[in-house]
């Protein structure tokens, strides 16, 4: 998930929504012991493949970044277990959120942005981390109105 927000960096998220599985196929289910040792070859075949966004910067970060998962999942236990460390439970929103009360990042974002950058991941600005947050539910941001929003 992570992989594909950062693919999203500044294009719409239908456009990556639609070549979900061709990502899925292109990088091996973003198996990290696999993508982490994509080469050269490998990347060429990124570049070429029509169904992803070839993109040379964001391809070779999610290559990097599978080997610094690879390492943070050596000394974390797992990526799982190193996100409740790094983050405080999601609560709701409050009662009287709107759309435009949302953020595009918080204090949670920038530091876990700040401690992966740390690690060796890259394109994991506070936007796309908060946005990784929302869609893994980390965060909950459905508003009030919304049948999944519960009232804290």
């Amino acid at each position: 998930m992570l992989s594909l927000e950062a693919f999203q960096a500044g294009l719409s998220w239908l456009i990556i929504l639609r070549k979900r599985e061709a990502f899925r196929v292109a990088f091996r289910g973003f198996d990290p012991e696999v993508v982490a040792h994509f080469d050269e070859l490998e990347r060429a075949r990124l570049m070429a493949d029509v169904g992803i966004v070839r993109n040379r910067a964001k391809i070779d970060a999610t290559i990097g970044n599978a080997r610094a998962l690879l390492s943070l999942i050596e000394d974390e236990g797992s990526f799982h277990a190193y996100l409740r460390r790094q983050l405080p439970a999601a609560g709701p929103l409050p009662a009287d959120a709107t759309p435009q009360s949302l953020p595009a990042t918080t204090p949670d974002s920038d530091a876990l942005s700040r401690n992966l950058k740390e690690r060796g991941f890259r394109f994991v600005g506070s936007t796309i981390v908060y946005s990784f947050m929302e869609a893994v539910g980390l965060v909950d941001d459905h508003l009030p109105g919304c049948f999944r929003y519960v009232a804290g």
